[in-house]
C-alpha cells in the first residue's frame, strides 16, 4: 500500500538571524512557509524575489546543495551564490546539516535511501535545477542523485579536499579523484600547460584542527539529538557518532604524549640520517580507499606493503607509518602496524608516527607509498618518488612510479619536474580553486573563488 503524506501548512514568524553572517537584513528576511510531500520537508522563502542581495537577475541559475563538510561551508557558499543573482536550495539528511544551513530554501528529507532517487528527481523537477553542487561523490546519497542528475542533464559541480595541498579545494565537474573526467596521459598536461599563462604563488591560508574538531562535534552532536526527525537517514561513515566521540576523547587524552613520541622519532630520524621510504596512512572510512583501491580498509593496504618492505626493501631502510591527522582513534592503527610488522620480521626496522608535520618528514623520504591520498602530490611536488596503490588522478608516467611496489623500493625514480609543474597548472586551471574550509580567511576565500569559476570568471590566485 502506498505511503500517504499529509500536506500541513504553517507560517514562522520573522525574525532577524545575525548569525547568518548578516547576508539578510532583518526588514528583507521574508516570511517561511513551511510543508510536507513525499519524505521532504520544505521550509521555503515565497516571498523572496531577485534584488533582495543586490543580486543581478542576467544568467540566474537554480542550485540545488547536497551534503557539504562538517561546518558552515556550504551555508556560506548558498550566501555567496545567492549574492551572484543564483536561486539556492539545500537539502538536509540530518540534524547536522541543518543546524549549519540557518538559511531559506532548506529541504529537509526524512525518506529512505531506498526513496531518494524518485524524491530527487522531484526536487529537480519542481525546483527547476540547472545544478547540484555536493561534497564528495562517494556517499550513497549523492551517487544515487549523480545517477539522476546525469540522465537529466543536470550539471554536477563536486567539492573535495584539494588534489594538491596544502591551501587548495577541488572543484570539478562532474566527478572528483576515481570519478574525475581529468586524462591520465602526461602529454596532455604539457600540451595543454604549454597554452597558459603562468601563475603567481598563492598566499597560504591559516587553518585550525580545534576549529574543525568543534565544527564535527557540533554537526555529530546535533545529528544524534535529531534522529527521530531523520527516520530514513543513513551516514556513509561506518561509526555511530558516539563510538566517534569516544575516540576522539582517547585520542585527546593522549595528545602530548603523542606529540612527544612524534617529536622524539623525528629528531632521531635526522640525527642518524637514516634512509626511510613514508606510507601515510588515510581513513579507514575513506571512500578512497573502499571504492578506488583494491583493499576494503586500511589494515589489508598495511599488510601489502609491510610484506613487500620486508621482502624487496634494501637492508638498512626503514619505513615510517604515518596516521593521519584526523583519525578519531576509534581503532588503535599503531596496535596494527606493529603487530604486522613483528610478523613479517620487521618491526625493528618500522617507526609509527602518530604526531607530526607530513610536508617535513615527506621532504627527507627516500620515497612514499600511498594508496591514493592526495599526499601523494606533496611528495612529488618536492621530488620525491611515489608509488600509487590505488587510483588516482597523479597517477600516471613521468610523475609516479610505474613498476608496482615490489620493484619501487629499489627502482623508483624522482618524478619529472616539468610535467608536474604542467599538471599542476593544468589542475589549477580546471579542478582547483585557493582557500580552505578552517578559518575565517580561508572559507572567504574558497566562497569567492567558486562562485567566480560558477559564473564563468574564474580568479586569479592572491
Amino acid at each position: 500500500m502506498a505511503r500517504r503524506y499529509r500536506r500541513k501548512v504553517f507560517k514562522a514568524k520573522t525574525k532577524y538571524r545575525p548569525d547568518i553572517d548578516n547576508a539578510l537584513p532583518a526588514r528583507l528576511i521574508p516570511r517561511r512557509t513551511a510543508y510536507t510531500t513525499h519524505g521532504i520537508d520544505h521550509q521555503m522563502n515565497a516571498e523572496l524575489s531577485p534584488g533582495l542581495l543586490g543580486e543581478h537577475t542576467g544568467n540566474q541559475r537554480r542550485v540545488m546543495l547536497l551534503q557539504g563538510l562538517m561546518g558552515p561551508f556550504f551555508r556560506r557558499l548558498g550566501i555567496g551564490l545567492r549574492r551572484s543573482g543564483h536561486v539556492v536550495y539545500k537539502v538536509n539528511f540530518n540534524g547536522g546539516d541543518q543546524a549549519y544551513w540557518r538559511l531559506p530554501n532548506g529541504l529537509s528529507y526524512r525518506g529512505t535511501l531506498a526513496e531518494w532517487p524518485d524524491a530527487f528527481a522531484r526536487l529537480l523537477d519542481t525546483h527547476a535545477i540547472t545544478d547540484v553542487m555536493l561534497f564528495g561523490d562517494c556517499r550513497v546519497h549523492h551517487m544515487a542523485a549523480l545517477e539522476v542528475c546525469r540522465a537529466r542533464g543536470v550539471t554536477i559541480w563536486v567539492f573535495e579536499e584539494g588534489y594538491i595541498r596544502p591551501d587548495w579545494v577541488t572543484m570539478e565537474i562532474g566527478g572528483v579523484n576515481g570519478h574525475s573526467q581529468l586524462s591520465r596521459d602526461p602529454r596532455w598536461y604539457r600540451q595543454r600547460a604549454a597554452a597558459l599563462p603562468p601563475v603567481a604563488e598563492h598566499r597560504k591560508v591559516p587553518a585550525s584542527f580545534r576549529r574543525r574538531a568543534t565544527e564535527g562535534l557540533i554537526y555529530n552532536a546535533a545529528d544524534v539529538l535529531t534522529r527521530w526527525r531523520y527516520p530514513g537517514w543513513q551516514t556513509h561513515r561506518p561509526w555511530h557518532p558516539l563510538v566517534e566521540g569516544m575516540g576522539w576523547a582517547r585520542k585527546l587524552a593522549r595528545k602530548n604524549e603523542r606529540k612527544r613520541q612524534g617529536m622524539a622519532l623525528l629528531e632521531r630520524l635526522q640525527k642518524t640520517d637514516a634512509a626511510y621510504y613514508l606510507f601515510p596512512l588515510q581513513l579507514d572510512s575513506d571512500a578512497q580507499i573502499r571504492l578506488h583501491s583494491p583493499f576494503a580498509g586500511i589494515v589489508e593496504a598495511m599488510k601489502m606493503v609491510l610484506e613487500s618492505f620486508a621482502r624487496h626493501a634494501p637492508a638498512g631502510t626503514r619505513l615510517v607509518i604515518k596516521e593521519h591527522p584526523l583519525d578519531n582513534g576509534v581503532r588503535d592503527w599503531q596496535f596494527e602496524a606493529e603487530t604486522l610488522a613483528e610478523q613479517f620480521g620487521v618491526l625493528d626496522r618500522v617507526d609509527y608516527l602518530a604526531w607530526g608535520d607530513i610536508e617535513a618528514i615527506a621532504e627527507r623520504a627516500r620515497g612514499m607509498v600511498t594508496v591514493n591520498s592526495t599526499s601523494g602530490t606533496l611528495a612529488l611536488a618536492r621530488k620525491v618518488p611515489v608509488v600509487v596503490l590505488g587510483k588516482a588522478v597523479y597517477d600516471m608516467a613521468d610523475l609516479t612510479f610505474q613498476g608496482g611496489l615490489d620493484r619501487f623500493w629499489t627502482e623508483a625514480t624522482p618524478p619529472d619536474e616539468a610535467t608536474f609543474a604542467a599538471f599542476q597548472r593544468v589542475l589549477i586551471d580546471t579542478s582547483l580553486i585557493p582557500g580552505g574550509f578552517f578559518s575565517e580567511e580561508a572559507l572567504d576565500k574558497v566562497v569567492k573563488h567558486a562562485v567566480a569559476r560558477f559564473d564563468g570568471v574564474p580568479l586569479p590566485p592572491e
